[in-house]
């Protein structure tokens, strides 16, 4: 578009074995784009080239912090006059030495984040483009049940879409099959094979039925689009997938004590029925202690504990908790305060939803057996189980049940 010369190199490229080659490299780039100005330079992943220097004294990281010292030599003596526009990108900036970000460096930063509900709805016009449309396809419906896809999720879902057509052997792709796409980008592929015996499959199918009553149950929750027992990915037995109709950035605590309802409803309807419970809550049980616990230590929700933040660790930019975490600076008794409030907090959310599924026992019957026979209830299936109550706003995805605690296929909203 700019119709200048583009010098495209990843970080990674610059940092050798050898002592002394990644700052000839960045030498050897900054010359060549002096002598073809106008032009962009793009460094990728600056991450591997720029991460934080350590404080100690020789060692293996002498290469990597002489290429880095060697580029900042060249951003000091850098012109932006000169016609030479330098850019980089990373997502992990949290890692970056401060050198690399201060005034007159890389000081300009630009946030590419997930695109919102208008945005989602563009990228994806670009890309279905490239396929052949039903007229039955809603854009904006298609825009409404992918929230948190990225770009590169929204592309990946035209072409999974195409290939749920082609499979089917449509001329056209129909809003089925992006229905069909999001499902298995989400859930998982279906594991049909996977078979269940009587007994476990009434159980997965109480237990997505009690996820999918509490959701309809509660005030300001998002419709249930769709209830399945049909296995997907590696160990997901069922899900329940709830429409969301906008983009949300704000939550209040009625709204996060609702989602755990909602998380908990599978586990309250197992003991409803059979008296006991099973390892199919173990993702459930992870969410909903997760939420409970931010409530606590992040969000000053803990009641007595007062507002203030207990929980110190940095998360990376895209969520990444694997940062190390910071020292605890609270007590022991502070932190058996935490404990249990945040116990109270899930025992409190697991008693409503035992309570609204007690209440609702003929229709969760009712569910269970229509859910049995089919294995998946659309939305127009299910309305006549819903209650009068209006549904508008939550999570995208709650309840799958895993086949053993500690399972890593689990259905997840993506955020």
């Amino acid at each position: 578009e700019a119709g200048v010369p583009f010098f495209s190199i990843s970080g990674s490229e610059f940092v050798e074995m050898f002592v002394g080659v990644g700052a000839a490299r960045v030498r050897d780039l900054f010359e060549q784009a002096r002598k073809t100005k106008p032009c962009i330079i793009f460094i990728d992943e600056l991450d591997s080239l720029g991460r934080v220097r350590s404080a100690g004294l020789g060692g293996g990281h002498d290469e990597k912090e002489q290429t880095l010292n060697q580029l900042l030599a060249e951003l000091d003596g850098f012109d932006p006059r000169e016609g030479i526009v330098l850019l980089a990108a990373t997502n992990r900036p949290e890692i970056l030495d401060p050198a690399l970000t201060r005034a007159g460096r890389f000081d300009r930063q630009v946030l590419v984040d997930r695109p919102d509900r208008g945005g989602r709805e563009a990228i994806l016009r670009v890309h279905m483009r490239k396929v052949k449309t039903a007229p039955d396809v809603d854009v904006e419906k298609v825009a409404s049940i992918t929230p948190g896809f990225s770009g590169a999720d929204l592309a990946n879902l035209v072409n999974e879409a195409a290939l749920a057509a082609t499979r089917r052997n449509g001329a056209h792709v129909r809003m089925e099959d992006f229905t069909v796409a999001v499902e298995r980008l989400v859930a998982g592929l279906e594991k049909r094979s996977r078979r269940l015996n009587p007994h476990e499959r009434r159980v997965v199918a109480y237990h997505e039925m009690g996820h999918a009553l509490v959701a309809s149950s509660l005030p300001g929750m998002d419709p249930v689009h769709k209830v399945s027992i049909i296995p997907r990915g590696v160990g997901a037995l069922g899900y329940t997938m709830q429409r969301p109709t906008e983009d949300r950035f704000l939550i209040t605590r009625a709204e996060l004590e609702q989602r755990m309802q909602i998380l908990m409803g599978g586990r309250a309807a197992e003991e409803i029925v059979f008296g006991e419970i099973s390892t199919g809550a173990a993702d459930d049980l992870d969410k909903t202690t997760e939420i409970a616990r931010q409530m606590v230590a992040r969000f000053g929700m803990g009641g007595e504990l007062g507002q203030m933040v207990y929980d110190q660790s940095r998360k990376g930019f895209l969520g990444d908790n694997r940062m190390a975490p910071e020292a605890r600076t609270y007590s022991e008794e502070t932190a058996r305060e935490i404990d249990l409030a945040v116990r109270a907090i899930v025992d409190a959310a697991y008693a409503r939803a035992k309570d609204v599924l007690a209440r609702r026992r003929a229709e969760l019957d009712e569910g269970t057996r229509l859910l049995l026979e089919k294995e998946t209830l659309t939305p127009e299936e299910f309305a006549p189980l819903r209650s009068a109550r209006d549904a508008s706003d939550d999570i995208g995805l709650s309840g799958a049940t895993p086949a053993a605690p500690g399972s890593s296929g689990r259905v997840t909203a993506t955020t």
